[in-house]
């Protein structure tokens, strides 16, 4: 995966996404603030404060997600 489509996803006009992994996990990412891009890997911020780091070799999809609650548009 080409961590610079990633990037892009967390600017300007952010939307909730999940990403999927060659394993057949997914990593939901509801805001910006859940989710840190390196040089070769991502970080993922998810429930009840656990990190899981995914080597961008891994990453083979990004999926839209419907807006969670509560949440305004950018």
């Amino acid at each position: 995966m080409n961590l610079e489509r990633i990037r892009e996803r967390l600017s300007g006009g952010f939307r909730p996404f999940a990403i999927e992994t060659s394993g057949g996990k997914r990593y939901q990412v509801p805001r910006p603030e859940f989710l840190a891009v390196g040089r070769g890997v991502v970080v993922v911020l998810g429930q009840n404060d656990t990190v899981t780091t995914l080597d961008a070799l891994h990453i083979v999809g990004l999926e839209d997600l419907p807006a969670f609650p509560g949440k305004t548009e950018s």
